[in-house]
C-alpha cells in the first residue's frame, strides 16, 4: 500500500504594525530616515523594500517607510543597491 504525505499548511496570525500602538496609528505618521538600523530591517539584501505583507506594516506606515528609505538613500545612509 502506498502512503501519501500531506503538507500541513499553517497560517500565521495577522501581524501587527511595528509602529502602531494598541489605540491605532499615531498621528502624525513619521519614520526617522536617520534611524538606519530599523530601516535596514525593512529592506532586502538587494536594497528593495519589503512588501506590506512581508514587513507587516499598515498602509500609512508603509508609505512613510518608503519615503524615509528614499531620503536615507539620497543622503547616502543606505545604498541604492545591495552588495
Amino acid at each position: 500500500m502506498e502512503t501519501t504525505i500531506r503538507k500541513v499548511s499553517r497560517r500565521k496570525g495577522k501581524t501587527r504594525c511595528r509602529f502602531c500602538t494598541k489605540e491605532g496609528c499615531p498621528r502624525p505618521t513619521f519614520v526617522d530616515y536617520k534611524d538606519v538600523t530599523s530601516l535596514k530591517k525593512l529592506v532586502s539584501g538587494q536594497g528593495k523594500l519589503f512588501s506590506r505583507k512581508r514587513s507587516g506594516l499598515c498602509a500609512t506606515y508603509q508609505r512613510a517607510v518608503s519615503a524615509a528609505v528614499k531620503r536615507a538613500r539620497f543622503m547616502a545612509l543606505l545604498p541604492y543597491v545591495g552588495e
